[in-house]
């Protein structure tokens, strides 16, 4: 078991209410008396011990199950407001909830009170906490939110930001950041002026099998790695209403929505900044899905290591999510790599009882709900004053390469970036697992 609590949390003293109803504790798995009967009390503080049992299974032998969960009681939790109550919060970040360790939602902002009043009742979340875009602004007055959660469009993202960070709260933002590099730092500026967190919602890198997949390339586990190839699309909906095939609210159309995954795991994989990159896109004439995006881009980069990455995205084929890493004694990919849920990874290697044959071997590894592990890395960092592992340095820098990538696909020039030395430049310390 990995212990996080270190030392006891001694900031600011928060007042607290326990932002879940009885009937809403019952239903994702707390204790409803607990929940009631923990109301005055500091937020944060340490896991309570690890439960224990004798294995029931050889453990030389056997996959260790690690043990049951712990978490913080649901009153020293921190409290999230969920701004935006679209597919995404819905389907996975509210039922994420349920497994946060030190995570609640206690507060939603939407600009349909009958849909957020639905989902309070769901979850439990006191009426008095549900928001609209024009009142957002008071929610610098509740002590029931510590952390701001943006689920928006891309185009709202600095906005709400800036807001939420003068209101006195910290920022967990989806991806992208924004629509511009100058977006992007004026998100950072914000939280800084405000001394508050800002932390990018880049979930793979909190998930089991991609931190295995980075430790299998730093600890040359592949041999000398020479190249990734990366792919996220899928066949986008006719609906051209759709805010993700609107230029001013999207930024772009593939690119931004699902090849930043391609992109961002060529950088998180190698721990690296690219020095070159040349690019393609291509929309299909007439398709009216792609008036103001793009539907399909190729991009090549080069790492000063010498790793290779070879990326595509659309928004026009079957949906594909994984990535592959061709490494000089063996290779390991994931497919799916960028779901939310049902990764698996391969592994292929030169069989070492027979030189004739290949081991190909399945990773298998318990799978953990995405959301809630970055959710509770942003309440981890806040509860003691630690960088979020994925900050706002993390998306200004895919925005950048993403502007890079359009500008050699209008060109069709090879741009020549220069080298940044060191690794995981623009990253906070590694997430740690909580049990």
């Amino acid at each position: 078991m990995f212990d996080l609590f270190g030392k006891k949390f001694s900031r600011r003293k928060l007042l607290t209410t326990t932002g879940l109803g009885v009937v809403a504790a019952s239903a994702i798995g707390l204790d409803p008396e607990l929940v009631a009967a923990q109301t005055q009390t500091s937020k944060g503080g340490e896991l309570p011990p690890q439960i224990k049992f004798s294995p029931d299974e050889s453990p030389t032998t056997e996959v260790s199950s690690g043990g049951p969960p712990t978490a913080l009681p649901p009153a020293k939790r921190l409290g999230f407001a969920i701004v935006g109550l679209g597919r995404l919060s819905l389907e996975e970040i509210m039922p994420a909830f349920g497994m946060c360790k030190l995570a609640k939602p206690t507060a939603l902002v939407s600009g349909d009170a009958k849909k957020a009043n639905q989902v309070a009742q769901q979850y439990g979340i006191n009426p008095k906490n549900i928001y609209n875009y024009q009142n957002y602004d008071n929610i610098r007055n509740n002590p029931d939110v510590d952390v701001i959660y943006i689920v928006l469009p891309n185009s709202m993202h600095l906005e709400y930001t800036v807001r939420g960070a003068k209101a006195g709260k910290h920022i967990l933002c989806e991806k992208p950041m924004a629509i511009s590099v100058a977006e992007c730092q004026q998100m950072i500026d914000a939280c800084k002026k405000a001394d508050k967190k800002l932390m990018i919602a880049y979930r793979c890198q909190y998930d089991p099998y991609h931190r295995a997949a980075i430790r299998m390339l730093r600890s040359k586990e592949l041999g000398k790695v020479k190249v990734i190839q990366a792919d996220n699309g899928q066949n986008q909906s006719n609906d051209i209403s759709q805010w993700r095939l609107k230029k001013a609210l999207s930024g772009g159309g593939s690119l931004p929505d699902v090849g930043i995954y391609c992109l961002n795991a060529t950088r998180y994989l190698t721990g690296e900044e690219p020095i070159e990159i040349s690019a393609q896109t291509f929309s299909t004439p007439g398709d009216p899905r792609f008036k103001e995006v793009e539907e399909s881009v190729t991009f090549q980069m080069r790492f000063p290591s010498g790793v290779l990455a070879l990326c595509s995205t659309s928004y026009g084929y079957h949906q594909s999510r994984r990535f592959r890493i061709f490494g000089s004694d063996a290779w390991t990919q994931l497919d799916p790599a960028f779901a939310y849920n049902g990764l698996r990874m391969t592994m292929s290697r030169l069989s070492p009882s027979n030189n004739m044959a290949e081991d190909v071997t399945d990773i298998k590894m318990t799978e953990k709900s995405q959301f809630a592990l970055e959710m509770d890395h942003m309440a981890d960092c806040v509860i003691h004053n630690k960088q979020p592992h994925t900050p706002g340095e993390e998306g200004l820098q895919d925005q950048k390469l993403m502007a890079t990538i359009y500008e050699a696909a209008k060109t069709g020039r090879t741009i020549k970036l220069p080298a940044v030395s060191g690794l995981d430049v623009t990253r906070g310390p590694a997430p740690v697992t909580l049990r």
